[in-house]
C-alpha cells in the first residue's frame, strides 16, 4: 500500500498542472518541493529500477499472482520513467559530470520524453490508486 501512495505523490509531483487546476494554493507547495525535486527524482527511479529487478526475480509470482506481479512490473516502470525525468538535472549532474557531448545527447533525449511526462503521471496516478486498491485485494503468499 505504501508503494501505491508513493506512486500517487510521485505521480502528483510529476503533473503539477493537474494539482494546481484543482487547487489553486497548492503552486506555494510545489515551490517549497522544487529544490528537492531532482533528489526526490533520483530516489524514485532508484527505487523503479529496484522494483523491476525485483518483479524480475519474482518471476514466480506468475502462476500464484499475476495481477499483483504485473501491478508491480507496470509501476516500476512508471516509477523509474517518472523518477528519471524528474530527476534528470541531477542525475545529469553526477553521473555525466563535465562531458559536453554526453551533455548534448542527454539533453535530446530529455527534450524526447518531456512531452510523455503528462501521460505517465496520468498513468502513474491511476495505476498508485490500483495498487493501493489491490493491495487490499490480493495477498502474495
Amino acid at each position: 500500500m505504501i508503494y501505491g501512495i508513493t506512486l500517487v505523490l510521485l505521480s502528483i509531483l510529476a503533473v503539477p498542472s493537474l494539482l494546481l487546476s484543482k487547487k489553486p494554493n497548492a503552486k506555494e507547495l510545489l515551490e517549497k518541493i522544487e529544490p528537492y525535486q531532482g533528489w526526490i527524482g533520483l530516489i524514485f527511479c532508484i527505487w523503479g529500477v529496484w522494483g523491476i529487478i525485483s518483479s524480475i526475480l519474482n518471476l514466480g509470482w506468475l502462476t500464484s499472482a499475476p495481477i499483483w506481479w504485473a501491478t508491480l512490473l507496470a509501476g516500476s516502470i512508471v516509477q523509474a520513467g517518472l523518477g528519471f525525468m524528474l530527476g534528470f538535472g541531477t542525475i545529469n549532474k553526477l553521473v555525466i559530470g563535465s562531458n559536453v557531448q554526453a551533455q548534448e545527447k542527454a539533453a535530446e533525449l530529455r527534450e524526447k520524453i518531456a512531452p510523455k511526462q503528462g501521460k505517465l503521471g496520468l498513468f502513474g496516478l491511476f495505476l498508485g490508486v490500483w495498487v493501493i486498491v489491490a493491495s487490499f485485494l490480493f495477498t502474495v503468499a
